[in-house]
């Protein structure tokens, strides 16, 4: 049987059908229309002109095929985030699942909020309070642990909006942005605040971005034995953040290219999308604007919102948007459908 993945990219994939031919005639070569969850707009024709003119060998523009590359911020941009990070939502459910091991959890902060679903006050979690869930969460584990942690979680877990897996809760239309992309010579990766080990449990699967292709914030990481066998071994201290400033910092450190194209969805994209657009030659920056309450959510100061720390979209970056020609994604305008199940 052929995975959920698998069918995704070899539908990406056909380029062309065949149709029966009559009186005679020889069978029609029809073209398929890329992007087809696409309204046409702005946002549309700026994706198609960017691959037109960057591969064609004959365009000013024209870039090598070991140069196209293309980053994708992952919360918000790839899969929904809202109204809580899927990664948080993990930890979460970590912290439930690890509780009977841990007895002073029940009085000690941030976890006994935790446990007593106090929503207000896990709403109300600073940097240092994430911290403590993510060490007691994340670390103490060889990456192999973690990663079957993981995609065990992933199997499981249910959006309790919509009712789906979490890696079902990913976006159609930049999928096949993904894919168009890649069948004109791109590489394509994820260049996310989200941990990198947690991405690349499902990146390959969901995505086709092999694990080789994900840059996120990680853990520091100690190569140690176990009963004489070497693993890597999860400690409870932040190694790098791949978020805002960090981001280019990171594209440069694992990516080593400076990409032409870059998807955001927040402020934690800024500045991946102003290094994207400082190259030279043709360059293309996109944000998704979460403005569709029915279909998906619709938050942020940009469409005059209330503020969310959850993939935050300010006035400061719109304007920023306008001035640098940086291309806005309306869910609710540019997008015919949301998800691939619906």
């Amino acid at each position: 049987m052929f995975s959920r993945s698998s069918v995704i990219r070899l539908a990406a994939g056909i380029a062309v059908t065949l149709s029966l031919g009559v009186f005679g005639c020889s069978p029609a070569v029809v073209a398929r229309a890329p992007l087809p969850s696409w309204n046409e707009g702005v946002a549309r024709n700026a994706i198609l002109e960017m691959v037109s003119a960057t591969t064609d060998e004959s365009n000013a523009a024209y870039v090598a095929p070991g140069d196209r590359i293309a980053t994708f911020d992952n919360d918000g941009t790839l899969w929904v985030s809202h109204p809580l990070y899927t990664q948080a939502v993990f930890a979460l459910d970590r912290v439930r699942a690890l509780a009977p091991a841990h007895p002073e959890w029940k009085t000690e902060q941030p976890f006994r909020a935790i446990l007593e679903e106090n929503q207000p006050a896990i709403s109300g979690f600073h940097m240092e309070d994430w911290q403590k869930v993510l060490a007691a969460t994340h670390a103490g584990m060889s990456t192999e642990s973690f990663e079957a942690t993981v995609d065990g979680w992933l199997t499981i877990a249910r959006d309790p909006r919509f009712g789906r897996r979490y890696d079902e809760l990913v976006y159609q239309p930049m999928l096949e942005v993904l894919e168009y992309l890649r069948a004109n010579g791109f590489q394509t990766f994820i260049v996310s605040g989200g941990g990198q080990e947690f991405l690349r449990v499902f990146s390959d699967a969901t995505y086709g971005i092999p694990t080789s292709q994900v840059v996120g914030s990680s853990v520091v990481t100690k190569y140690e034995y176990r009963d004489g066998t070497p693993v890597l071994e999860r400690e409870p201290e932040i190694f790098f953040i791949d978020d805002r400033k960090g981001k280019p910092v990171g594209i440069n450190l694992f990516i080593g290219k400076r990409p032409i194209a870059a998807f955001g969805n927040s402020d934690g994209d800024r500045e991946m999308l102003e290094w994207t657009a400082a190259g030279n030659g043709k360059r293309l920056g996109m944000l998704v604007l979460h403005d569709d309450p029915v279909r998906e959510y619709s938050y942020g100061p940009a469409q005059g919102l209330p503020d969310t720390s959850i993939g935050a979209f300010s006035e400061e970056l719109y304007d920023q948007a306008q001035a640098e020609g940086w291309v806005v994604i309306s869910i609710k305008d540019d997008w015919k459908r949301v998800f691939s199940w619906e």
